[in-house]
């Protein structure tokens, strides 16, 4: 009978390799600085082999870079992306809001919640990812078309291991991230309230999380519904159609709490090793929801194509914002992905104010050059940090107003004595 682990104590030929972003100065600034407009190679592997792990964190007061972020993934020379998603929505983090994750595929962890980094998180992933000629890694940190932006730390490790074996592979992992902002109810006079008697037979008005040509199999989706409309939202079943079967679709669910291991509409948080309801705003169902299923001993298989789509309430009748990553393997090539929405397409629904809040932290971040003329580069560092910090706490407890004041007064400061 198999463990599952007996991995542990088969020996082969392999050797283990790690990239990362360590200082090889020998100094302690372990991290890639990203400027607003630039895209960072993470990773560019030669050979055949596996990745195992990914590890990042950044520290963002704001928790928009989780939004802002995409992370790319090319096997073997491929010019299009198979993997292409927000860095955030990658691990899991739901509309930008971290919260802990503890499944088999992907975990985030909590850092120092205190003042300093309440934006901290470890973010892993633990998808196996073979390639037989090259894996490239990017990290795009786009900006905004008429707001400033500012530089962040990113820290990472691409564990891996080469091996002439890995030549012989041929499904390749796979990623897409997808949002329709405001879905649209199938039939207005009945819109965003719980039905019994609508009718859909067909899924076409259905939110599309994935859609596929070639064989492959499906091991996981990490769906996000911001419920503008209010309400419970989630008597949205699940349909799978696979390999051009019209309807009934392959497999047909019982609505939305369902398909994550839920119990009836879940108003607290969980998260499991296969499935978890891990961002819940609110207890009355409203606002920001995020929640993940992976398949792991029940792949969605599919030999030509599969359209993977979840119902927007019963018979689409819900108005929401979803967002989604679905999680495959699949024999190259791919069809191309469609093109992302701008960064500020991508964002999260967020007040106003946040967005202000991000103005007044980029303008402390543009004396930090000024303060390493006087007091040297680590003091200067430290300085802007201590500034930004004073406010991370309100940020985090979303009392924008006491950030912008804390930071306007930091700023007025700055400006009387540095300049």
């Amino acid at each position: 009978m198999s463990s599952g682990l007996e991995h542990l104590y088969q020996l082969n030929e392999n050797r283990s390799r790690r990239v990362s972003s360590w200082d090889t100065r020998g100094m302690n600034r372990d991290y890639v600085l990203l400027e607003p407009g630039q895209e960072a190679v993470l990773a560019d592997i030669q050979g055949a082999g596996r990745i195992n792990h990914l590890y990042c964190i950044l520290i963002d007061p704001t928790c928009l870079a989780y939004r802002k972020m995409v992370l790319r993934m090319y096997w073997d020379g491929e010019t299009s992306p198979s993997v292409e998603a927000p860095l955030g929505d990658f691990f899991c983090i739901s509309h930008g809001l971290p919260r802990p994750v503890r499944s088999l595929l992907v975990t985030v962890n909590p850092g120092n919640g205190g003042a300093w980094c309440p934006s901290s998180f470890g973010l892993n992933s633990y998808f196996p990812m073979p390639f037989s000629k090259q894996a490239r890694i990017t990290l795009e940190y786009p900006a905004y078309t008429d707001r400033r932006g500012y530089p962040l730390m990113f820290w990472y490790h691409v564990d891996y291991e080469e091996g002439a074996a890995y030549r012989q592979e041929q499904a390749r992992f796979h990623a897409q991230w997808r949002r329709n902002p405001l879905t649209r109810s199938a039939d207005p006079s009945k819109k965003n309230v719980p039905l019994w008697d609508g009718v859909n037979l067909d899924g076409k008005e259905n939110y599309r999380i994935l859609k596929a040509k070639g064989q492959g199999q499906v091991i996981g989706m990490h769906l996000q519904i911001d419920n503008v409309a209010g309400g419970w939202y989630g008597e949205g079943d699940d349909m799978v159609f696979i390999d051009g079967r019209k309807w009934p679709p392959a497999l047909h669910g019982t609505g939305t709490e369902e398909i994550f291991g839920g119990g009836a509409c879940p108003s607290s948080e969980y998260s499991g090793p296969y499935s978890g309801f891990q961002l819940i705003e609110n207890e009355n169902f409203s606002g920001k929801n995020g929640m993940y299923r992976w398949y792991v001993n029940d792949p969605l298989r599919f030999r030509e194509s599969i359209e993977l789509s979840i119902e927007h309430g019963h018979a689409n009748n819900f108005e929401n914002d979803y967002s989604s990553v679905a999680y495959w393997y699949q024999v190259e090539p791919h069809e191309r992905f469609e093109p992302l929405p701008s960064v500020e397409g991508r964002l999260p629904r967020v007040p106003e104010a946040l967005l202000r809040v991000e103005d007044r932290i980029a303008e402390i971040l543009t004396f930090q050059k000024k303060l390493e003329k006087r007091y040297g580069e680590s003091d200067a560092f430290g300085l802007t940090w201590k500034f930004i910090s004073d406010g991370a706490q309100a940020i985090r407890e979303n009392r924008l107003e006491d950030a912008l004041g804390i930071y306007q007064g930091n700023l007025s400061f700055l400006n009387t004595y540095v300049l």
